[in-house]
């Protein structure tokens, strides 16, 4: 083929992904705030599937889904929303802390797959640039990164780049520019699985080869969150006997935007991980016949990792595979120290961890059982430890007497004290229409309109 015609076709594979991006309404506004409802994999009894419902802010290893702006007082924040023909809109919109509004969301892209497992999720530059990065759930390419094309708004963006990625966690860490960790399915000795890798670029745009974290048998689900200069990712992996079946928590950090890693102790560990011992191993939990569902990771005042996790005996819902508990693990500077906050019904319950200024530790999350029991989420409430997670009291219900089950509530970078934790809810059983909440760092919780006459309006306060 000559130059130029090889030219020209690739040029025309990148027109055609860049419709491909654009297709379906991108750049327009949606007439009110409605979440994706999905399943996974059916479970033939009561509870009809393993985990469903409102899953626009699922899932926990998509990282951040909301990131707060001093600088004009608004939470920047993204979800998974629905088309009138009922496939994913990755959704992008703001709160305005002022005047206690958001606006007609904006529809970012039609995924065109009812799966959501391609939600998107959110990130600001310090220009104070919307980046979103909207995932694939496979290996193929399928995954995009869009940028606002002006600082602190998300009127329009323009499309970055097509590529492949999955549970996008992208970190932008100032003058020395973007931590991307990443999943990428692929095969490892010959098992198709979940590898974890990393990628840096100085402006979001030019991207380092993806580099190997971890691969463990057939793979891992990891949190991930900046403190100052470092990011720590806390993760499980999945063993042989097949992906419903996760284990064991490890932790990582790098302050040098991954040329090293090290455990909790500050030891450089060599990567990528391959073997089940090794030194970022926090705790063993397959000697303990448990299964790991990672929630959170967070740091206490000296940049110290708190994980926060679910362990229950099976991935099948029903009372006889409790209790899913609510665990903290936390660095003291010596050894891991373990905490329980409560227990809930599912394992696919998911919660958010904030550390405040005086020491406290916030727990918000769907903890109380809810309208569908044993589905995943429930009744959400706030918890409170003042003793670094030695013991906790449950300071309030965010949520009662709702309809549907609320799910997997999720923490903004730099939380701000009007929006502290973002969630969905819809039913726990069947299709369902799905609505988006927030509350206020005192449990005050919000639902944001499910339809608007306006270009503006005012989230509904929720009366406990």
């Amino acid at each position: 083929m000559h130059c130029w015609v090889l030219a020209l076709v690739m040029i025309s594979a990148v027109v055609l992904a860049v419709d491909e991006a654009f297709a379906a309404g991108a750049q327009g506004t949606a007439g009110g705030y409605r979440g994706i409802w999905y399943y996974n994999q059916e479970t033939n009894d009561e509870y009809v599937y393993k985990y469903s419902g409102g899953l626009g802010t699922y899932c926990a290893k998509h990282i951040p889904l909301a990131c707060y702006a001093p600088e004009v007082n608004k939470t920047f924040f993204c979800y998974g929303g629905v088309s009138d023909k009922g496939s994913l809109l990755e959704m992008v919109s703001c709160y305005d802390h002022a005047t206690g509004t958001v606006p007609r969301p904006t529809i970012l892209m039609d995924k065109r797959t009812t799966d959501a497992h391609d939600n998107v999720t959110i990130m600001l530059d310090d220009e104070g640039h919307v980046w979103t990065f909207c995932s694939a759930h496979g290996a193929g390419p399928r995954a995009y990164v869009f940028r606002s094309r002006r600082p602190y708004d998300v009127a329009e963006f323009e499309f970055v780049q097509e590529t492949n990625f999955s549970y996008p966690q992208a970190w932008h860490m100032g003058e020395r520019g973007w931590l991307f960790l990443h999943t990428r399915y692929e095969k490892s000795e010959g098992q198709m699985g979940r590898s974890l890798y990393w990628m840096t670029s100085s402006d979001g745009r030019r991207w380092s080869e993806p580099q190997r974290l971890a691969r463990i048998t057939m793979g891992h689900y990891q949190v991930s969150w900046p403190w100052r200069q470092k990011v720590g990712t806390a993760f499980n992996y999945h063993p042989e006997r097949g992906l419903n079946w996760r284990t064991n928590l490890y932790y990582l950090e790098t302050d040098d935007m991954g040329r090293t890693w090290r455990n909790a102790p500050g030891e450089p560990v060599e990567v990528p991980l391959h073997h089940a011992a090794n030194p970022a191993l926090v705790r063993d939990y397959q000697g303990e016949g448990l299964l790991v569902y990672m929630k959170d990771v967070n740091y206490d005042a000296e940049g110290r990792p708190i994980i926060l996790y679910v362990t229950g005996r099976s991935w099948a819902p029903g009372p006889q595979n409790g209790p899913r508990t609510w665990n903290t693990a936390h660095w003291t500077g010596r050894d891991w120290e373990f905490g329980q906050v409560t227990a809930s019904d599912n394992n696919y319950d998911t919660g958010c961890l904030h550390v405040e200024e005086d020491g406290a530790w916030r727990v918000i999350g769907p903890t109380e059982t809810g309208p569908q029991p044993f589905n995943p989420g429930g009744e959400m409430a706030l918890w409170i430890s003042r003793d670094e997670g030695r013991s906790w009291k449950k300071e309030r219900d965010v949520t009662r007497d709702s309809e549907y089950n609320h799910t997997y509530a999720r923490r903004p970078v730099n939380a701000g004290p009007g929006f502290y934790a973002l969630w969905a809810d819809g039913h726990g059983r069947r299709p369902s229409e799905s609505r988006i909440y927030f509350c206020d760092r005192d449990g005050n919780a919000f639902r944001l309109p499910f339809s608007m006459d306006g270009e503006m309006a005012r989230p509904e306060k929720l009366h406990q």
